[in-house]
């Protein structure tokens, strides 16, 4: 991996192959200042602030310390090219730098658009999450677990931005698990949306699983259920009002299952936020509780266990999950009555143009945890993972 100036180089974080236990033996935690201090504009859906208040939130809760902490390196443009077009890199370092793009740039990379705006940090933003990635899959070579809330891009493809990713860093992740020797990997996307670029890149990859939840009939509108992607891919997309009782029917009757019989060397949980009832941007209503159920289900499937962030556009409903997310990585249960700190940073946040169909709810500023979402187990939820557990496993 080739990273910037801001921290080391490649050659001072490479695993030590010599050494026979796990290269880290407590949860990183992965942040940088550069997600607290960008926008993607004043009217855009990630105007938000998201990892900063989850970072704040763990450390105000206790549950994050310096000794867990680590700044993400900023990947080189080098780096990104073990996806990424060369041009497609140089074409958002030079929006960047002028803050503008011409019609020729904007048609071929789908930058300065609506939904892929230029904005002053759009290189250094998502390459400094891109370089997360990357170095997950370095130090994860002999085991451990990373959080890295800024990553789950998930929709970047290698030549152009897409649905807010300007990079895949997924993608980069699970290539640098590769180049650091590791083979199977299962990748868990939970997202709202569908993990387009990352099934564009692994789709018929046998050592590579991808297994994603998301609403049907959403943008980007694949992720059927019938898409194997050469058969690694197993796509469940879910009606509206999704509840708690039919992810944990999921998880445990689809999920786990496959997962397991997949035997990885690694697991990937991508935790997009955004499936959540409080979300602007799904019709989804589980509650927080259900996402954190699965990050501790998945913990011990294999040595290795990155867990990414991804959509999210309610900021106190996302700050809350994904601090919540550390917790339980942590082993650390979400108490009713968090500490004043806490709430202090729930109190501070602001969201401008927030929707009326989202109201902020009292127990969102003094709380951490939702009340569970539940109900009943639809039929064509029971109908479609029976489907794919028919399936075969890679």
């Amino acid at each position: 991996m080739g990273i910037d100036d801001q921290t080391r180089s490649p050659q001072d974080h490479t695993p030590d192959r010599g050494r026979t236990g796990p290269l880290i033996d407590r949860p990183l935690f992965f942040g940088g200042e550069v997600f607290r201090a960008s926008t993607y504009g004043e009217w855009h859906p990630l105007r938000i602030p998201r990892v900063s208040t989850a970072t704040d939130l763990s450390r105000a809760m206790g549950w994050l310390g310096p000794d867990q902490y680590r700044n993400c390196p900023r990947a080189k443009p080098a780096a990104l090219t073990l996806w990424h077009d060369p041009d497609y890199i140089a074409a958002l370092q030079a929006a960047e730098a002028a803050l503008e793009v011409d019609s020729e740039t904007r048609t071929r990379f789908n930058i300065g658009t609506h939904s892929n705006p230029v904005f002053p940090e759009m290189y250094r933003r998502p390459a400094t999450g891109a370089g997360g990635s990357l170095l997950a899959g370095e130090l994860l070579a002999h085991g451990g677990v990373i959080y890295h809330p800024a990553g789950g891009t998930h929709h970047g493809m290698p030549d152009r931005a897409n649905g807010f990713c300007y990079l895949n860093d997924p993608v980069l992740g699970m290539l640098s698990l590769r180049r650091s020797g590791v083979r199977r990997i299962a990748y868990i996307d939970i997202d709202a949306h569908h993990c387009d670029g990352v099934e564009h890149g692994f789709a018929g990859d046998m050592e590579a699983l991808l297994v994603s939840v998301h609403e049907a009939r959403r943008w980007p509108f694949t992720g059927a259920l019938g898409d194997e992607g050469g058969g690694n891919c197993f796509n469940l997309p879910v009606a509206r009002g999704l509840n708690d009782d039919e992810m944990a029917y999921i998880r445990d009757h689809l999920i786990l299952p496959v997962v397991t019989a997949f035997r990885p060397d690694a697991v990937i949980l991508q935790c997009g936020a955004d499936a959540v009832e409080e979300d602007p941007l799904s019709r989804l209503s589980l509650s927080n509780n259900a996402h954190w159920a699965i990050v501790r289900a998945l913990m011990g499937i294999a040595s290795r266990y990155l867990v990414l962030g991804g959509g999210g556009y309610n900021p106190w409903s996302v700050g809350r999950l994904w601090a919540g997310v550390w917790g339980a990585l942590n082993g650390y249960e979400v108490p009713i009555d968090i500490p004043d700190p806490a709430r202090d940073v729930l109190g501070a946040l602001t969201w401008a143009g927030s929707p009326k169909s989202r109201p902020v709810l009292p127990h969102m500023k003094t709380t951490l945890r939702d009340l569970p979402r539940n109900g009943a187990i639809r039929d064509d939820i029971r109908r479609d993972v029976a489907t794919l557990r028919a399936r075969d496993v890679p």
